[in-house]
């Protein structure tokens, strides 16, 4: 494993870090025809929020993919990858445990923004510092088809209020835009296969894709077994499914 001092060390003082080339592009490109063929049959006739989108021109189009691991044995070997949970383990301090995932997409000239959020204002789950998400690019992901974008350090700080979207309120909240410095905020441009790992607490949004090309990205969300949640973030979690527990021992 590739690992050195500066991938923590930037994880725990940005709350964020990219790792290049963890994934071949083939294995991104079936990871991601195949979550693109699920959801063109699961939004026929689905409205416009959640799930898809509505495109400048009055079409519909793709947003969101959940329960990914639920779906194929093709997408479980991939996020199951033993060189992914290894940068995991690295930092989290022990067995890594999959907990919810979601593919994400933003199409050609599409793409609604994400505003800036905290994870773990929706997980609820402690000690913070052994929670995170694993974001594999499945393309490439630059400024202009809407890469992550992180508020620096944020993650040292306590979950702020966040207030939901107008007309979002089902899927997006954010926190009042005076409390978040953006004279911190980096981007995490990564290469198709690559991944970028955010603790739960970093800020993070993404905007919209200007670009000709695709952004889609396959996020993962992990704990260990001593994290606990005061909602029912953990309740489902793959980790605890009979089915699946002996992926985890």
């Amino acid at each position: 494993m590739a690992q050195n001092a500066s991938f923590s060390e930037h994880y725990w003082t940005k709350g964020w870090v990219v790792v290049e080339g963890l994934f071949d592009p083939k294995e991104t490109d079936g990871v991601a025809r195949l979550a693109l063929e699920i959801i063109e049959k699961e939004y026929i006739g689905v409205e416009p929020g959640y799930l898809v989108d509505r495109s400048a021109d009055g079409e519909l189009a793709p947003r969101k993919l959940d329960d990914v691991f639920l779906r194929d044995a093709l997408f479980r070997d991939f996020i199951l990858a033993p060189r992914l949970k290894e940068y995991i383990e690295a930092l989290l301090g022990d067995k890594p445990l999959l907990f919810s995932d979601s593919i994400f997409m933003k199409p050609p000239r599409h793409g609604t923004p994400k505003p800036y959020h905290q994870d773990n204002f929706y997980f609820q789950c402690h000690p913070a510092d052994q929670v995170l998400t694993a974001w594999i690019a499945l393309d490439d992901a630059d400024i202009s088809n809407g890469c992550l974008r992180y508020i620096d350090g944020s993650h040292r700080r306590p979950i702020m209020p966040h207030q939901a979207v107008p007309g979002e309120e089902y899927y997006n909240s954010t926190p009042p835009i005076e409390l978040i410095d953006l004279g911190k905020e980096s981007l995490a441009s990564v290469r198709k296969g690559g991944v970028v790992f955010h603790h739960a607490g970093t800020l993070h949004t993404s905007h919209r894709n200007e670009s000709d090309r695709w952004r889609r990205a396959y996020a993962s969300n992990w704990v260990i077994n001593n994290v606990t949640s005061d909602n029912h973030t953990l309740d489902g979690a793959y980790f605890k499914r009979e089915e699946f527990r002996r992926m985890f021992v």
